[in-house]
């Protein structure tokens, strides 16, 4: 039995040409001449176990479809019992069917190419000066403790500090399969609000840090050439041990083509530092290809990222309520500590889910009829 109505036949059909594709990678990895190629193999590898997702749910809708026919059939039974039970399973089947189709409908979506890819997380103070500065810190522990959670690994590439624990801006690498696919959703403007340790009125402010997540580039997403590059040197200021202060390792990047400028000094090694700033731009230059390949995203990240400031927020975190509300898609939770602890994994399920219904609703405009 298949599904019916046009979309249904097609949806199917596209179905069994991916069961089919995963039946041939099935016999590759047990091809000699397969396993003996390195790049190959791990290819087919990784493409077996992204279709044996769709796949899997794939064989279950099959053996749905057909319960529904058995059970069509016997609501015509003699039996009255038989036909009682048959209404009963029906139900049953048909809200499993529905749920199968959508998740088979979200498994098809085009997927983002950059989903597998580790991040870098941008964190920056804006309107609040100390008390943003003290909330960017907050937010890099969150992330940090979530990716410590995954099983992922966070490399501090860059942070600008303040005198009494905060940032101005920290720039990390977040190293961890799918990273991008899970955070990507989180930039934009996280606003704040709370007593401030400094305030002796016990009257509530609010700030606003903002946060970017980039996929990281590889130098074949980039192609960056020598030319394009000017490499400055100097020596390093603030904290970070004697060495760092009196040594010319602080590097400055400037990519003359696009104009951004990337400056990494944590390091005592200059070769390490420049590697950071390497990094860094390399990712800025990928998110800025990928804007402007994609106008639709270029529009949401303006509207997401936005200036820094108390206006186009997408989260807001009220300590006085031990409240967090995302405005996107207006959840609240009032469990502020375990957020901040890196108990976001509600939030971004939830964002996940939008966006998806997002994505089904323009990849079938009759879903928003």
């Amino acid at each position: 039995m298949r599904a019916s109505g046009a979309g249904g036949y097609v949806m199917y059909d596209k179905l069994e040409g991916v069961e089919q594709r995963y039946l041939e990678l099935e016999q590759q990895l047990s091809d000699p001449a397969v396993i003996g190629n390195r790049d190959a193999y791990q290819k087919a590898v990784r493409e077996h176990s992204e279709l044996g997702k769709i796949v899997a749910v794939f064989r279950r809708y099959k053996e749905v479809l057909n319960r529904v026919a058995e059970s069509r059939e016997l609501l015509n039974d003699a039996d009255a019992e038989i036909r009682t039970l048959a209404k009963d399973d029906l139900a049953a089947l048909t809200a499993e069917k529905d749920q199968l189709e959508n998740d088979l409908k979200i498994l098809l979506l085009p997927k983002d190419p950059n989903d597998d890819k580790n991040i870098l997380l941008e964190i920056r103070a804006g309107t609040g000066g100390e008390e943003a500065a003290l909330f960017a810190s907050d937010l890099f522990r969150m992330y940090s403790r979530f990716a410590e959670d995954r099983g992922w690994k966070a490399e501090i590439l860059s942070q600008h500090p303040t005198g009494v624990g905060g940032f101005k801006e920290i720039i990390a690498m977040i190293q961890g399969r799918g990273a991008y696919s899970v955070l990507k959703y989180e930039s934009g403007i996280h606003r704040v609000q709370r007593v401030p340790v400094t305030e002796t009125q016990g009257r509530i402010h609010t700030s606003a840090v903002t946060v970017a997540v980039l996929p990281e580039a590889e130098e074949v997403d980039v192609d960056i050439q020598p030319s394009d590059l000017r490499i400055d040197v100097y020596r390093s200021g603030g904290p970070g041990g004697q060495s760092v202060n009196t040594t010319d390792s602080a590097v400055r990047v400037t990519h003359l083509p696009s104009g951004l400028v990337v400056i990494c000094q944590d390091e005592k090694s200059q070769l390490k530092n420049k590697n950071k700033a390497l990094k860094v731009l390399r990712a800025r230059l990928l998110d800025m290809k990928i804007q402007e390949q994609e106008k639709k995203r270029a529009e949401d990240r303006k509207s997401q990222v936005g200036t820094g400031d108390r206006s186009g927020r997408i989260r807001t975190y009220n300590f006085p309520q031990s409240r967090v509300t995302d405005h996107r898609i207006g959840l609240t939770l009032y469990k502020l500590d375990g957020v901040l602890q890196g108990g976001i994994q509600e939030l971004i399920e939830g964002l996940i889910t939008y966006y998806q219904a997002q994505a089904l609703q323009n990849a079938d405009p009759a879903a928003s009829r």
